[in-house]
Formats: C-alpha cells, sequence, structure tokens
C-alpha cells in the first residue's frame, strides 16, 4: 500500500449540482402518466400472484414461526414469573384483597389485548418496510417518502428503484401539507432522527438490561423451596451450564445463598451469561431451532396450570375481562394504583421485538404464532394466578410457583428456568438488526456484520456488539442485585420504545399509507393515553433503578449522533469542494500527465461531481492510470437492492478522456460481501453502458453538454444473456489477476514474494475479449479494447485517508465533538478499505485533512 500525505486547505467551488436521471433500464424520466400506467400494471399482476404467494409459502411461515418462538417470544413467554409480584409492592401492599387482585388481572388482559394483540400484531407489523421491522425501518419509509434524510445523497434515480415505492401512489392534501411543513425545516428534521436514534439507544440498552433481568428473576422467585434442594440447584447450573443455556437461571441462586457464597453466585451468574453470548454467532435459525421447544413446551405447560387454577380456585376471575374492574381498582388504589402500572408493563415487555426481529422471520409467521398459541396461553395464565391469588393472599411474593401443583412443580420448575434463559435471545437479536440499520444509514461506525442464514438474510450476528453487550450486562448483573431495580430499568426502556415507535407510526399512516391525519390523529392519542400513563409510572422510578436505561440509552444515542454529524460533515465538505469539470476538460485528453497502463478506481462518497483527492493526486504524482472509474459505494433507504439495480453507470468528460462513474447502491439490509466478482462486473457494466451509449439516442448528445449527470441502469442479467464482451475463464496458480498482469517492477517482485509464502493457490481468472461484430461503431471497438487492455494491466484501488479536524473558529462543543468524538470513533472503527473488501495490496491511499 501507498500513502500520499497532502495537507489541503478548505476553498468553495460553488457548483450546481448536476442533474442525474432515473429510469428502469435506463435513467430517462418518462412521463407522469406512462409511469402512473406502469405502477398500475405492477399492482394488478402482484394482486393475481399474492394468493399464489400466500400457499406456495405457508409451509415456510409455519417453519418461521416455530423458530420465532425461541427468538422472539421468550422474553413475552416468561413475564408471568414475576408481573403479579411486581404490581403488588411498595404502598400498593396495603391494598392486597380479592377486588383488587381482579382489577389487576384486568388490566393486564386490556394491556395484552390492546398493546401486544391489537397496536403490534394487527397494526405496526403492516408497516413493515419489504420485510423489515424497526424503528429505523419506520424512519427509511419516511425519508423515501419525504426529504427528511439530513445526509443531501438522493438521487432522482434512486427513486426508480423497484422496491423504492410503498403505499399508494397518489398523495392526499393532507399528506403533502405535513410533508412539505417537515421538509422546510429542518430543526424538526433533526428533532425527528434524534427522536428515531433515542427508540434505537432505548432498544440497544433494553439489550443490557434484559438478560440480566431474565438471570435474576427466575430461581429467586421459587425460594422457599430450595433450602432442602441445595444439590439439586447444583445439578441445574451444571446442565445450563453444558446446554449453554444462559443467563437467567442461575442468578434465582440467591435461594441456595445459605450454602453458596454471595460471590460464588455472582460467578456462576457470569459464567452462563459468556455462555449466551457464546451462543450467538451460531445464528438466529440455530438459536431458534434449539430454544422454540423449550418456549412451546413453556407456554403449553402455563396454559393448563392457568386452566387448572381457575376452575379449582375461582372460576369467578372470568368476569374480571370486563374493564370494570379496571374501574374499580382505581377507584380502591388511587394513586397507589398508578404507580403499580410499572409492575403491570412487565406483562408486555419483550412486545417490542416482534417489530424489531421481524427481518429474521416474517410478518405473517411473527402473526401466527402470537394469535394462536402466545396470546391464549398468558392470558389463561394470568388468569389462573389471579383466580389462585384471590383465596390465597399472602402468596402474591412468589405467585407462580405457590400457584403451580406440587406434583408437577419439579418439571415445570426445569421447564421455567429454561424458558428464562431464552428469555432475553429476543431483544440481543433485535439489538443486531437495529445495529444493522443504523450502519446503514450513516448513524453507527462501521462494524462487521456476519450473514448467518442464506434463505433469510436479516438473520445476522455482530461479534463487536456482542461482546460489548455481554459487558455491559455482566456489569448490570454484578452491579445490581436486587430484580426490583433490574425491573424499573427494564421498563422504562420498553415503554420508551413503545412510545417512540406509536409516534412514528402516526407519521408513517399519514405519509405513506396516505391515510387522513384525522385517523392518525385517533391512534396517536389513543395509544399515547395508554402509553403515556404506563410511561409516567416507571419515570417514577428513575430514582430506583430506571437511570440505568436511561444512561445506556443517551449514551448509545450519542454515539449514533456523533457519527452521524460527523459523517455529514465531511459529506458537505467533499461536495463543497469538488473539483470543477472545466479545470479536467482544460486539461485535455491526457490530463496534463502520463496515463499509464490500468485502471484506477477512485473511491469517494459523493455521487456527482469528482472529490478533491483526485485533483491532489494529479498534482502530486506526475502519472495516473488510462481508465479512471469513479467509485461511489452507498446505502439507499430500502432494504434490499436487487443485482438488476445495483449498478449506475455513467460518464465523465468526453470519451477520449476515458473517465467513468459508478455508484454500487445497497440497502440497508444488503450484505456487501467479498464476493470476488467487483472487478469484472464493473467491467461488463461499463462495456455494456459504452455500447448502450452509441445507440441509444438521450446517451448521444454532443460534447459541449456536460457528461457528469447522465446514467443508466446496467443489469446484471444482461451479463448472463448476452454482454457486449465475450467472457472466458482460466484457472491459474498464484497472485490476484490484478497483480499478475501488471507491468509495474514493484508489483511484480510483490507478487513474487506472495507466491513463495502462499504456493500454488488456485484462483479463477476472467478474461474479456471483444465480440466479432461487424456492424459495431469503430470508435466504440476502440473504447472497448482500452477497457480490455486497462483490465489486464491491472487494477488499483484510491481512497481518501481523512482527518477530520474542526474550524478554529468553531464553538467548544463543536471542537470537542468532531476532534474528540468523531475522531475516536473514526480511528477504534473497521476501516473503509476493510469494510469495501478491497485488497490491501492493491490500495493507494490520499491522505487529506477535513477542516470542517
Amino acid at each position: 500500500m501507498s500513502q500520499i500525505q497532502i495537507d489541503t486547505e478548505e476553498d468553495s467551488n460553488d457548483l450546481p449540482p448536476p442533474v442525474v436521471a432515473g429510469g428502469g433500464q435506463e435513467s430517462t424520466h418518462t412521463s407522469e402518466q406512462d409511469g402512473q400506467d406502469e405502477h398500475a400494471r405492477i399492482a394488478s399482476n402482484t394482486r393475481n400472484l399474492i394468493p399464489k404467494f400466500l400457499m406456495a409459502n405457508f409451509p415456510t411461515s409455519l417453519i418461521l414461526a416455530y423458530q420465532s418462538f425461541g427468538v422472539v417470544y421468550g422474553d413475552l413467554s416468561t413475564s408471568p414469573l414475576y408481573v403479579y409480584s411486581s404490581i403488588f409492592v411498595g404502598k400498593l401492599q396495603d391494598h392486597q384483597n380479592p377486588d383488587t387482585i381482579f382489577g389487576a388481572f384486568s388490566l393486564i388482559f386490556w394491556t395484552l389485548t390492546l398493546i401486544p394483540l391489537l397496536k403490534y400484531v394487527i397494526i405496526i407489523l403492516s408497516a413493515d418496510d419489504s420485510g423489515e421491522g424497526g424503528t429505523f425501518a419506520l424512519y427509511s419509509l419516511l425519508c423515501r417518502h419525504g426529504k427528511f434524510s439530513l445526509l443531501p445523497n438522493q438521487q432522482a434515480a434512486d427513486e426508480e428503484l423497484s422496491a423504492y415505492k410503498y403505499g399508494s401512489l397518489g398523495q392526499s392534501s393532507s399528506s403533502v401539507a405535513l410533508k412539505r411543513f417537515l421538509e422546510k425545516r429542518k430543526k424538526l428534521r433533526t428533532a425527528l432522527l434524534l427522536v428515531v436514534l433515542l427508540g434505537a439507544g432505548m432498544v440497544i440498552g433494553d439489550g443490557v438490561v434484559t438478560p440480566a433481568m431474565s438471570g435474576m428473576v427466575e430461581i429467586r422467585s421459587s425460594q422457599r423451596y430450595f433450602d432442602a434442594f441445595t444439590i439439586w440447584s447444583y445439578l441445574l447450573i451444571a446442565v445450563n451450564f453444558i446446554l449453554f443455556a444462559v443467563l437467567s437461571s442461575v442468578s434465582g441462586l440467591e435461594a441456595a445463598q445459605r450454602k453458596l457464597p454471595q460471590g460464588g453466585v455472582r460467578l456462576l451468574s457470569c459464567i452462563i451469561l459468556v455462555g449466551l453470548f457464546a451462543l450467538q454467532h451460531c445464528g438466529t435459525h440455530r438459536v431458534g431451532f434449539m430454544f422454540a421447544p423449550v418456549v412451546i413446551v413453556w407456554l403449553i405447560s402455563i396454559f393448563a396450570i392457568g386452566l387448572y387454577n381457575t376452575i379449582q380456585w375461582n372460576p369467578k376471575i372470568v368476569y374480571a375481562l370486563s374493564p370494570h374492574y379496571i374501574i374499580k381498582f382505581f377507584g380502591q388504589t388511587g394513586k397507589d394504583g398508578w404507580i403499580s402500572l410499572g409492575g403491570v408493563l412487565l406483562s408486555i415487555t419483550g412486545t417490542e421485538a416482534m417489530f424489531a426481529d421481524l427481518g429474521h422471520f416474517s410478518a405473517r409467521s411473527i402473526r401466527i404464532a402470537f394469535i394462536f398459541l402466545v396470546y391464549p396461553c398468558l392470558v389463561m395464565q394470568y388468569m389462573g394466578q389471579a383466580a389462585y391469588l384471590s383465596r390465597n393472599i399472602s402468596s402474591i411474593p412468589t405467585s407462580f410457583y405457590d400457584s403451580v401443583p406440587d406434583g408437577v412443580f419439579w418439571p415445570v420448575f426445569v421447564i421455567a428456568t429454561l424458558a428464562a434463559i431464552v428469555g432475553s435471545q429476543a431483544i440481543i437479536s433485535a439489538t443486531f438488526s437495529i445495529i444493522k440499520q443504523c450502519h446503514a444509514l450513516g448513524c453507527f461506525p462501521r462494524v462487521k456484520v456476519v450473514h448467518t442464514s442464506k434463505q433469510i438474510h436479516g438473520q445476522i450476528y455482530i461479534p463487536e456488539i456482542n461482546w460489548i453487550l455481554m459487558i455491559l450486562t455482566l456489569a448490570v448483573a454484578v452491579g445490581f442485585r436486587d430484580t426490583t431495580t433490574i425491573g424499573n430499568a427494564y421498563g422504562l426502556a420498553v415503554m420508551s420504545v413503545m412510545f417512540i415507535t406509536t409516534f412514528l407510526m402516526a407519521l408513517v399512516m399519514v405519509l405513506v399509507w396516505q391515510r387522513s391525519i384525522i385517523l392518525a390523529a385517533m391512534f396517536l392519542v389513543f395509544f399515547w393515553f395508554i402509553e403515556g400513563s404506563y410511561l409516567l409510572a416507571a419515570f417514577i422510578k428513575v430514582p430506583q433503578g430506571g437511570w440505568v436505561s436511561l444512561v445506556l440509552s443517551f449514551f448509545f444515542m450519542f454515539v449514533m449522533f456523533v457519527w452521524h454529524y460527523g459523517t455529514r460533515r465531511k459529506y458537505n465538505f467533499d461536495l463543497h469542494n469538488k473539483v470543477p469539470l472545466k479545470w479536467i476538460l482544460g486539461l485535455g485528453p491526457s490530463l496534463g500527465i502520463v496515463r499509464v497502463p490500468g485502471i484506477g478506481l477512485v473511491y469517494s462518497e459523493l455521487a456527482t461531481g469528482v472529490p478533491a483527492i483526485f485533483s491532489h493526486f494529479v498534482t502530486n504524482l506526475p502519472a495516473f492510470h488510462n481508465v479512471l472509474v469513479f467509485v461511489c459505494v452507498k446505502s439507499v433507504p430500502v432494504p434490499y437492492v436487487s443485482a438488476e439495480e445495483r449498478f449506475l453507470i455513467g460518464r465523465i468528460c468526453p470519451r477520449p478522456y476515458r473517465m467513468y462513474r459508478c455508484i454500487v447502491r445497497y440497502g440497508y439490509k444488503d450484505l456487501q460481501g467479498d464476493d470476488g466478482h467487483f472487478e469484472n462486473q464493473l467491467i461488463q457494466s461499463i462495456a455494456e453502458f459504452i455500447q448502450m451509449e452509441a445507440v441509444e439516442p438521450q446517451f448521444s448528445s454532443p460534447d459541449t453538454v456536460s457528461y457528469d449527470g447522465r446514467m443508466a441502469v446496467i443489469s446484471s442479467r444482461t451479463f448472463e444473456s448476452g454482454s457486449s464482451l465475450v467472457v472466458s475463464e482460466v484457472e491459474e496458480f498464484g497472485a490476484s489477476n490484478s497483480i499478475q498482469s501488471s507491468k509495474s517492477l514493484t508489483l511484480q517482485s510483490l507478487r513474487s514474494a506472495y507466491d513463495d509464502e502462499n504456493p500454488r493457490i488456485r484462483r479463477r481468472h476472467v478474461r474479456f475479449q471483444i465480440p466479432q461484430d461487424p456492424g459495431m461503431d469503430p470508435s466504440v471497438k476502440e473504447e472497448l479494447l482500452d477497457l480490455i487492455q486497462a483490465k489486464e494491466a491491472g487494477v488499483a484501488y484510491i481512497m481518501g485517508h481523512s482527518y477530520i479536524k474542526a474550524r478554529r473558529s468553531s464553538s467548544f462543543l463543536k471542537k470537542l465533538v468532531i476532534d474528540f468524538g468523531y475522531s475516536f470513533l473514526r480511528k477504534n472503527c473497521r476501516g473503509p478499505s476493510v469494510a469495501l473488501h478491497i485488497p490491501h495490496i492493491s490500495l493507494i491511499e490520499v491522505g487529506m485533512i477535513y477542516h470542517v
């Protein structure tokens, strides 16, 4: 790798942005009527295919529903272990009577019905972004239907992606007015981003608190049974450890503290926590298959126990399904009952994972699992517990295990222990999804993303985040020994995410679904009234542990905002310091330097214009490659970009300059893998563009017209059906073909050294040839020949190695954010060359200092 250190001062070149056309196979705008007809035709075909598609995918949905039990519903299904004991704490202990127990059950029933069932399963799961869920998926939908993004790298061609359009084609007057109101106010768009980042931070904070919470409640609830069974406790620990059955159950060893030292309990808890996070690299599908049977058996068990207790102890509990008992509950308890809502909301913890984990499964599979098993089992269990407690008031602190019949206590206890272990898996998987979306949309530092399934692209694993979560979870588990304290932090994080999701969903209803503002306002007010009551009750408990969620959430929100702010400032600097095309045209086709054989791929975040690193390179080195390609790899606000639409090719300067632009577009859930075919696909795409340019009239304008703007979508299917180049593959041994074919003595010597260290490495080398076509234009043939010869000579990758500094006139806060926060994150995250899978030996870095 060569590195050139160049110090640059900021100079502004105010150039009008080039116009980039958008289209299907070509980026030329059709008439509005034709576009609507095309969308109508596609919609009609889609409706005809829906019944067949649903029937064909029903078995897959059942399999995914089965897996979802082990990933999505572990946390939600284990809530009965601690909900009633969490409700009747504090001053509500003075109101322990059958009427308040009936009221508590009525609160739990209607909370489960209105929030998980009505809001999430019926409404919010319908707002998926091409199968992806979470707060950032909603934000992505909003950015596609309005100019809400703060990063100005959108292009008209992006709007022509097949996955870009969502919802109704028309726009109501109310949605247009609201969209224009938000677009014209940058402060509101910034506030919207901060709200989304806060929601993402709450999910990550939830991912820290959930394992610790799940780990501490399980065996503690059964404390009175443990004094005589210390040996059984040790056996359970051994089984859990062998199964890597993580996290949850060991804290229950507090019950056996009389024979286990306190330090030993913490040590064993930490060992099991490490085991849970060590399992994550196996992938969601393996973890789901492993854990799903545990959760299914657990749900069936609690359903049977609940049904038994209802019949055995108090069948009249069914009357509490009426909301009348909620009114009676608050009439008797007053303010104390309102504070107890912090315990009621624990009955819906894990609900947000249904939407956040949507990319790992499907909306249909999650609905099937919840409606047909999870919801009825939970309702019956809470009903059975309430029936038992109405006759046994003294059992409230250990309500679940006291309500279990003696004959089945130990089997249920083992299943409950394993189910509590699974409880944290939902939020861990959701955290991976949120981080991936944040990273793709420029709101999180570069991290390694491992796709663990070839069938379900949303199933991912992020090693760095996994181990950071583990460390923070260990800190919480060791630092907070009381489950009540952790529960307070847990409930605040959960309800904050739901509150933010409701707000974003209301915007989606107006701007994406084109519903009336009145309907969206009714949705917002209805659910905000419910969730606001729970949220205020949770905020009261901030001093008793709720501050943990706030600290974690604001920390992650700060990291994400600092990264996004620094990225945006860097992009704006590049945008305002582009190299003028007049300067390049004035240099002539040779650019005033020696053009050597080979292809130079100049990487930049700019989607238009020539980056400043190019002028620094050519003014400090006397030579450059014959063929120049300015490559921009960018994420667009869609989950996936099909391979047919990935490459956007255009020309910079007239044909003799041999300068092209390639924009490689990825969705925020796409895998930017190292498949080894990028160079070949790029050459084929440019060749297709050269031939298209010669025959299409819209690309045959005179050289006097600006060339940086006309782009064409090059489909990869064209390569398979018939390319303008003849492709042949041969097997060779040794270094990569970019080095092997190079005429540089330095690269040849490096190749020899590499061959000595890595003998007999088999590689596939792709060669291109011009087809025998007598009717081909001579200028086109000459340009294709130059392209092939440049490819055979070798490919070099040129990237900017930037140092970001705040201006001297900047405020202290800006200097702190840029010089310390953003710089620290850039130094400690993955390098751009690693993230883009650029071969290190072919990389040339151009050092630059950005004064932003």
